[in-house]
């Protein structure tokens, strides 16, 4: 192709996404995932967030040849998937870590026994691994490029302390894999997504002159979709992804017609 001037155009297109979905335990990340068009699992061992959903899915992958595999299955064969969803990449890492060590012996052929100990350490067997998970998020890509197919990789998060250089520090809850790969995913994803209830702090009198502080959930049960960050959570996106309202209700259906309206008020 002759990129010349008589090659340009003008083009605006919502391409399937590739979505990062995170939130706290039990708050229905794989349900969510299970909305999205025609989904298949591919689930890690360790997880059992399908167990009772009526989902395609192989059974728990348990290497990282596993997981490639399935992802070339879905890129060669015949099939009509619409969304691949990886569960999740909190069980996948020690995965990740277990190939980067295969991969990269010391200089007398021993693999190593931890990620820690890749490359003689100084944390380069996490700047290592992110060649394993730059081929999955690769996979997904020629499966989006290729097939149209949406993808979602579902993580975990933990509370942690962030010391804010612009304020006082705080807690927020954060992607539960090493940060590099968490960058490399943030990075990737066109849409970043968490999960949560809604809770306000309740302060009980204990005696003498003590208080006690009490998370109560006002969500009535519901359960919330955030696509924004905050300082307390992550989230964001690009394009219409990033357009979207703060706050959903946890639903595919709700999601997608919010895409819709931002599309459709786009014009």
């Amino acid at each position: 192709m002759a990129y010349d001037l008589e090659s340009l155009c003008c083009r605006r297109a919502v391409r399937p996404p590739r979505i990062v979905l995170l939130g706290v335990e039990k708050i229905g990340k794989s349900t969510f995932a299970a909305g999205a068009p025609n989904p298949v699992f591919i689930p890690v061992t360790g997880e059992e967030g399908i167990d009772d959903l009526d989902v395609v899915s192989w059974e728990s992958v348990r290497s990282f040849t596993d997981v490639i595999e399935c992802i070339s299955g879905l890129y060669s064969g015949k099939h009509d998937r619409e969304t691949v969803v990886i569960d999740s990449a909190s069980a996948l890492e020690p995965i990740v870590w277990e190939e980067t060590c295969k991969k990269n012996p010391d200089k007398h052929g021993n693999i190593p026994s931890s990620i820690e100990k890749v490359g003689g350490g100084y944390y380069k067997g996490y700047t290592e691994a992110l060649t394993q998970w730059k081929q999955i998020t690769d996979g997904l890509d020629a499966l989006r490029n290729t097939r149209n197919m949406a993808s979602i990789i579902i993580g975990h998060v933990r509370v942690k302390r962030f010391d804010d250089p612009a304020g006082p520090s705080y807690d927020q809850y954060q992607f539960d894999i090493n940060e590099k790969a968490t960058n490399l995913l943030y990075r990737w994803a066109d849409a970043i997504l968490f999960c949560n209830t809604k809770v306000a702090i309740k302060s009980e009198d204990v005696g003498f002159g003590k208080e006690k502080h009490v998370a109560v959930d006002i969500s009535g049960g519901q359960r919330w979709l955030y696509t924004q960050k905050k300082p307390a959570h992550p989230g964001g996106g690009r394009g219409v992804y990033g357009r979207l309202p703060y706050e959903l209700p946890l639903s595919w259906a709700a999601y997608q017609q919010a895409i819709a309206n931002v599309v459709e008020q786009a014009g």
